[in-house]
């Protein structure tokens, strides 16, 4: 078999995976500063529900209410559901103001400065072409300051402590071994049902496909004699997409380029973006190459060898864009930009992950497993640390928020 006829057999096999299955994802982030700040829209606590990156439900410290985002979440959940979801956040909101404090005695950090502290959970699915869904991944995360604090690895059933100030929490929390097993089952069932569940709800809105318009453009780069050229994808859902950039007809690997990854646009659909750097005395014929499952065949689009001279404005644009590449939504974005901001700090947040809990607790510390608000049966992770009324561990209902839900 030659070299053509294999890379026939691949791509086809790509095309048929894309249209026999779609990926789709359900994440909660919840953010939450050490203290108020005076700037409009920055709340000291949000939590937020995403579905394919669309928000699905909001709360905020300043309204103190869960409330939908999309009228099919608004129409297919009864008023019950909105007021226990209400009172889980408002139990969240309590629950990190203690853990940001917890974490910036940890840090060594003063209480003059404004800290973030997030946390982000949730899954990803294939559905497959007879509308049933096959798990793919879980995460559950912490951050602190836009850095990693901790996470789950779904795999192993371990926490991962990137940093020496983690140890302790990831040490507890291995030795709490039905916390793990809990942990695992939230990611790989219930929340897979639960994403299942609104996927059912907001059908309509979702099915609703887009094809994806494709740019090519080029920018001078900061390196001397050197261009900077650029593929876009952009106004296209599903998310799953495969974008190349080609020299004379064959693909460049993807060692040789950068990528922004898939991100959201305002709209709900996507964009990607894909770049490399080229000799600017180069008269090589360069295109980008896109197949999106809404294309009867791959679109094409040559650059057409012109470029800009906008150094200044690339720089700009490429600082913007590797901050807001780094979140999800605009909410986020604003919270973290201003506070590491006023930190005089260049570097955001990698993701929305948010951050944990090892405390040393004046009513002691507790693990328990068991039942969620809104029927998310979640596990109950407690603030873990030496509380001065003794340690235990426990299965049984997280009706009191000294505990952080899984739930949404």
């Amino acid at each position: 078999m030659n070299l053509v006829t294999s890379a026939v057999l691949l791509f086809g096999a790509v095309f048929q995976l894309q249209a026999e299955s779609e990926s789709h994802s359900l994440y909660y982030i919840y953010t939450a500063l050490s203290k108020h700040v005076s700037a409009p829209g920055i709340h000291e606590f949000t939590a937020m529900g995403l579905l394919d990156d669309r928000e699905i439900d909001y709360y905020n410290s300043q309204d103190k209410v869960k409330i939908p985002r999309q009228h099919w979440m608004r129409e297919s959940l009864t008023a019950d559901y909105w007021e226990k979801g209400t009172q889980s956040r408002k139990s969240k909101e309590q629950w990190f103001k203690v853990n940001v404090n917890i974490l910036m005695d940890r840090m060594k950090h003063n209480q003059s400065d404004v800290h973030v502290l997030q946390w982000r959970h949730g899954c990803e699915v294939y559905r497959l072409a007879d509308g049933s869904v096959r798990f793919v991944s879980g995460v559950d995360q912490y951050s602190y300051d836009g850095s990693d604090f901790l996470s789950f690895d779904d795999a192993t059933m371990q926490w991962v402590a990137p940093v020496d100030q983690a140890v302790p929490t990831k040490r507890k929390w291995d030795d709490v071994p039905i916390l793990n097993q809990y942990t695992k089952g939230y990611l790989e069932k219930e929340c897979v049902d639960w994403l299942s569940k609104f996927m059912t709800y907001g059908e309509e809105d979702l099915k609703k496909h887009s094809p994806p318009e494709v740019f090519a453009f080029a920018r001078r780069a900061t390196t001397p004699n050197k261009l900077t050229l650029t593929c876009m994808a952009t106004g296209f859902y599903p998310k799953d997409v495969t974008l190349n950039i080609r020299k004379n007809r064959i693909t460049l690997y993807d060692n040789e380029m950068n990528s922004t990854g898939v991100r959201p646009n305002s709209d709900g659909t996507y964009q990607l973006r894909k770049s490399v750097e080229i000799p600017e005395a180069e008269k090589a014929d360069y295109d980008c190459w896109v197949y999106h499952r809404t294309l009867k065949e791959p679109t094409i689009s040559v650059w057409d060898g012109r470029c800009s001279d906008c150094q200044t404005e690339a720089a700009f644009g490429g600082l913007i864009g590797g901050v807001i590449g780094a979140l999800f939504t605009l909410a986020v974005v604003a919270v973290v930009v201003f506070v590491l901001h006023k930190k005089g700090l260049i570097r955001f947040p990698n993701g929305h992950a948010p951050v944990m809990h090892n405390s040393n607790g004046a009513n002691g510390t507790s693990n328990g497993v068991g039942n969620g608000v809104n029927g998310h049966n979640g596990t109950h992770v407690a603030l873990l640390g030496n509380g001065a009324n003794g340690t235990s561990n426990g299965v049984g209902n997280g009706a009191q928020w000294h505990s952080c839900c899984f739930a949404g």
